[in-house]
This record gives structure tokens, sequence and C-alpha cells, in this order.
């Protein structure tokens, strides 16, 4: 019993990654992924990536800022409308069992609940409502139009859409810099590339966000103040905002980086920062790079997904430029060895680049007034 208490702690950290020894000494059921490494054709056929043309049907997608499945939600609404089916979409400030108003650490309102949508009645009452209309008995009763209900966090209201992405969103850089600053100028002259050291075997421990685990790791926006006070943690922060800016959209990091290792990941954290200090996860990413040469700097785009939020005048923007998020994701060793099977790390040490040649920056889809 030891084992299985510890599978959400230690259970983990064990390597080789790809055996998860826990369940390999105690007999218990593999969860689909050694099979989907047996039989490739069953991994792809569980898979519509690519397949939207073939159903023939409307669709509804819901989902939350903090589901693990969010970025998967959208991508099959604009996969839908791309290919000329009806389609209606949802998302709220939820994780993916938790649809109430309260979600990490931030009360977002009671008209973020799905009981109550901001007075528009309950969730599952918009959904049968929604089938009878496009579905009823069997034949549609009206054509689906297609709404975007999007829960603009910050703000904390319901706001009604025709598209996703937006198109009036307009991607706005802001650029990494010295002394942690964060800026809408680029570089004008080359500064000094920071400096950190990655350790596999004292990772960056998850704290908040998009999550799908064990109730020891709570998804949802929460409190960053152990994670930004950690060595192996670059923090870039804007000065404070004189106007409020709303980022609704799928944000991007954009990194020249550099490692003495192999191979590494580089992970990228949106962060909103009140004015108490208190920075809060937004959104989060990360990229699992090869080095060409130890120590040449590449440039890497982190996919942070997407996120609806109005930054307040007086908050801050902040991004965190780190290289591990565990065990949200499964720790780079370091070594370049297959990830499944490896069962050794080091230390690596890792640059970040921001100069007129080499503008690391985190780009926003900013949402102009209206």
């Amino acid at each position: 019993m030891r084992d299985v208490d510890g599978l959400a702690g230690d259970g983990y950290a064990e390597l080789p990654a790809g055996q998860f020894p826990a369940f390999a000494r105690h007999d218990l059921p593999e969860l689909g992924y050694e099979r989907s490494r047996r039989e490739p054709d069953w991994a792809r056929s569980c898979t519509i990536a690519g397949r939207h043309h073939e159903v023939d049907l409307p669709t509804f997608q819901s989902g939350g800022w903090y589901d693990i499945f969010s970025q998967g939600t959208l991508d099959n609404f604009t996969a839908m409308r791309s290919a000329g089916r009806p389609a209606t979409l949802v998302m709220g400030p939820w994780t993916h069992v938790n649809r109430g108003h309260v979600i990490g650490d931030v009360n977002f309102g009671f008209g973020a609940h799905s009981d109550f949508m901001g007075m528009r009645g309950r969730a599952i009452d918009m959904q049968i409502d929604w089938f009878q209309r496009t579905i009823g008995d069997g034949e549609a009763l009206e054509p689906d139009t297609g709404q975007v209900l999007l829960f603009v966090m910050g703000t904390n209201q319901w706001r009604e859409e025709t598209e996703w992405p937006l198109s009036r969103a307009v991607d706005t850089d802001f650029h990494l810099r010295a002394d942690g600053r964060l800026t809408a100028e680029p570089p004008p002259v080359a500064e000094q590339a920071e400096e950190f050291t990655y350790d596999p075997l004292d990772p960056v421990p998850t704290t908040g966000g998009a999550l799908l685990m064990p109730d020891d790791f709570r998804p949802g926006p929460l409190d960053q103040a152990a994670v930004e006070t950690r060595e192996d943690v670059l923090v870039f922060t804007t000065e404070p905002l004189t106007q409020d800016t709303e980022v609704t959209g799928r944000v991007r990091a954009v990194l020249f980086a550099a490692t003495d290792g192999p191979s590494t990941d580089w992970v990228a954290r949106l962060c909103d920062v009140d004015e108490n200090g208190v920075s809060r996860n937004v959104t989060d990413g990360i990229v699992r790079v090869r080095a060409a040469a130890p120590g040449e700097a590449a440039e890497h785009v982190v996919d942070l997904w997407s996120t609806s939020i109005v930054f307040r005048a007086g908050h801050r923007i902040r991004l965190q430029v780190t290289s591990s998020n565990f065990p949200r994701w499964d720790r780079n060793l370091n070594t370049g060895e297959p990830e499944d099977s490896a069962t050794t790390a080091r230390v690596a040490r890792q640059q970040i680049f921001h100069d007129p040649d080499r503008p690391s920056r985190i780009i926003l889809p900013v949402v102009p007034p209206a």
C-alpha cells in the first residue's frame, strides 16, 4: 500500500519514467500507454485530428481556461468551423472537474458558476436547449448558427462572440530585458544573457495550471511566490499597467536559448501580478529541444495555449522562464537518452538571450478597447 499511497509523490519521480515502476512492481494494469506503443494504428484511430470533415453534425464544445483539455476544445471548435460544420463554443474559467466560481485561489464571482452563467441559467440547461433546437427527435428544428461564449477573467464577465480566435486581437510583443524587465520596446543594444542551472533531480514543482492530477496538485491560478524565489526560475515583469489590457487568444513565447547539454526543456508561464504583488499563473507551455551544439543559441517557440483575461490597471504582466514544471510535465534528464528508458540525469547550464539579434519575447493577443 505504501507504493500506491505514494503514487502522487515519489511515484512520479521514479525512473525510468516510461515504465512507471510502481505499476510494474505490483502488476497493475496500464492505462493505454503500452497499447498505444504496441498498436500505433489503434492510437491513431482514437484521434479526431484531420478527420473533422467526417463529422456531419452540429457540435457543442465546452471547456475551461484551466482545463487540461482547453486547447483541444478550442482546436476542435476551429477545425469544425473550418470544415464548414456548425459549432458552438463555451469557455469558462473552470478546471476539468470544477465548474464552480472559485478556481484555485481566485473567486471569479458567482456569475462564473456553471449553475448561473451570468444569469443565463445552468450550463446543462443551455446544452439541453441546444440539443432540442439542433437535433430534436432526430431532425434539426432550426439551423445551428453557432455561438461563442467566453468568460473573460479579470473583469469576470461572460461575453458573446461570433468567432474564435478573435480577428480583432493584435499580436503584441513584450520583450525580455535586463534586470527582469518586460517591455514593449525591444533591447536597443546588447544585454547580458540570463543564466540559471537546471537540475532534473530538483525540478520546479507544479504549482497550479491546467491540470488533471491527484488532489495533491491543485489546478487553477495559484500564488507563485514559492516558484518565483527559486534560483532556476527567471522572472520578467512589466511596470504597473496604466490601463486595462485584455489578452484573448493563443499565447506564444519566443526564446533565444542555449544549453550545455544535448537535450533540455524550456518552460514559459504567463502570470498576472496584482497591486499587492501577488503573482498568479494564467497559462503556460513547454517545448523539448535537442541542442545543435552545446552552448549554441537557438530560437525556440513555446506554445502557452490560449486564455482570456483582462490585466487590470495597476496590475503587472509577468513571464516566468525555466526548464521544468514537475510532475505536470515529465522531466528532461538533459542526457539526450530516450525519455522512456533513461535512468540517469545531468545538471544543465541554461542561458536566455535578449539583444537586438536575439529578441526573446512573449507574444500576447491584445484586444483593443471597444
